[in-house]
């Protein structure tokens, strides 16, 4: 049922700033005059900006397959015991918006055909910056209970297991790509990032460079994932409440691909050894701070919280 992710829906506390600093820091390009629609090339949109009291992941998107209509994603949803609503989206789309289990925003857009489908390398741009992503990819989250997350989404939305680490981590895809969406029990439901691609290595440093030098710190990597096989570098968005993945080299899954258990140890997670720091997985200000001052590295202890 489901083509790929389309785009995140953000809302953000002020859209001129926010528009500014996603293009600044990410290379993304305006696809409208106010700047509340980003795109990474040649597509639509992949990210909607939207005025708020407060910055955060409003919903992720994902497009249909060009077989599927509306009412039939409808008749799914509503299968799966999933109340949705009908949206009408900027760029002459129109789509269904819903909640998963733990009120993660999800929404389902119609396919458009692009009209011109050729590779990008094939195209010619006045606009697109030196450095860019070449698409958004996938999301992952946190959760208190991976089993019914997962569940949900391969009934609702047609998606398909791909890994486990452990008991309660999970890995699903919607084409070839190792994955689109994942969960991990952190015992508490939350956005964790959102995965940009880029091209190669080379280009991993030349955005790893360009983070420098607008003073984001790496929050882990560069490294590479044992389970999707991708090199890896994340980054804070505090004004959005996520992390940022900039990734290469995902795992392109066979035909009749098996679902795989991989052990809940070090080489899974990163094949180079590093594990994150703790506060990998919070987003409270104690963590934030402790990433900006490096006081994790320096030995400073960071304290317990209860989510």
């Amino acid at each position: 049922m489901i083509r790929g992710i389309h785009h995140v829906g953000l809302t953000v506390t002020d859209l001129a700033e926010a528009s500014a600093r996603w293009r600044r820091l990410l290379g993304l390009s305006p696809a409208a005059e106010d700047g509340a629609l980003l795109r990474c090339a040649y597509e639509d949109f992949c990210v909607r900006l939207t005025a708020g009291e407060r910055g955060c992941v409003d919903y992720i998107a994902y497009e249909l397959e060009a077989s599927v209509t509306l009412a039939q994603a409808g008749d799914r949803l509503s299968d799966a015991g999933t109340l949705a609503v009908p949206i009408e989206l900027p760029a002459g789309r129109f789509g269904l918006r819903t909640a998963d289990p733990d009120g993660n925003g999800v929404a389902v857009v119609e396919h458009v055909a692009p009209d011109d489908p050729r590779p990008d390398v094939c195209k010619h741009s006045d606009a697109l910056p030196g450095f860019h992503p070449r698409r958004l990819q996938h999301v992952n989250y946190l959760t208190a209970d991976t089993p019914r997350a997962v569940d949900w989404y391969v009934e609702a939305l047609g998606l398909k297991i791909t890994d486990w680490i452990g008991d309660d981590a999970c890995w699903l895809h919607a084409d070839r790509d190792h994955h689109v969406l994942a969960f991990l029990d952190k015992g508490y439901a939350h956005i964790h990032h959102v995965a940009f691609e880029l091209t190669d290595w080379g280009e991993m440093r030349v955005g790893l460079d360009h983070l420098a030098a607008h003073r984001r710190p790496i929050v882990w990597g560069p490294g590479r994932h044992g389970m999707a096989r991708n090199l890896f570098a994340y980054w804070r968005m505090p004004e959005e409440d996520t992390f940022i993945e900039f990734f290469a080299d995902m795992e392109v899954l066979g035909p009749n691909h098996q679902v795989r258990h991989f052990p809940d140890d070090a080489f899974a997670s990163n094949t180079w050894g590093q594990l994150p720091p703790r506060s990998y997985f919070r987003f409270d200000e104690e963590a934030i701070r402790a990433e900006w001052e490096q006081s994790q590295q320096l030995g400073a202890p960071l304290g317990t919280r209860v989510f």
